[in-house]
């Protein structure tokens, strides 16, 4: 790969979806790294550099964060609110993943 490495944020709580989805992006090299968190708490903690992640002198901001929707602690929604309604990450694109059949659908009254 030539240019900038390139760091993908993956926001999946299923560890089986979370390695097939690495295991995919290595095959077909394409990220350089993936930060793997299982909430939606962490990955907001690490966006925000807030709790753990507070003290992190060589934060990376990743260049495109995978999402799945149902979430533990903050719900996928939720995150996705979040980013888009900050000025520092709303420009991050976000690819939504899930794997329910009848979770409900995206559409613009979901996102500011």
């Amino acid at each position: 790969m030539v240019g900038e490495p390139i760091l993908v944020m993956l926001v999946e709580d299923n560890v089986d979806h979370a390695e097939l989805v690495i295991r995919t992006l290595e095959e077909h090299r394409i990220a350089n790294r993936v930060r793997h968190f299982l909430d939606g708490q962490s990955a907001l903690d690490y966006l925000f550099q807030r709790g753990e992640f507070a003290d992190q002198t060589n934060h990376v901001r990743p260049h495109v964060i995978l999402l799945d929707l149902r979430l533990p602690r903050v719900d996928g929604i939720d995150v996705l609110k979040a980013i888009k309604e900050d000025d520092n990450l709303k420009a991050i694109p976000v690819v939504v993943l899930t794997t329910d059949r009848q979770s409900t659908r995206l559409n613009s009254s979901h996102i500011p």
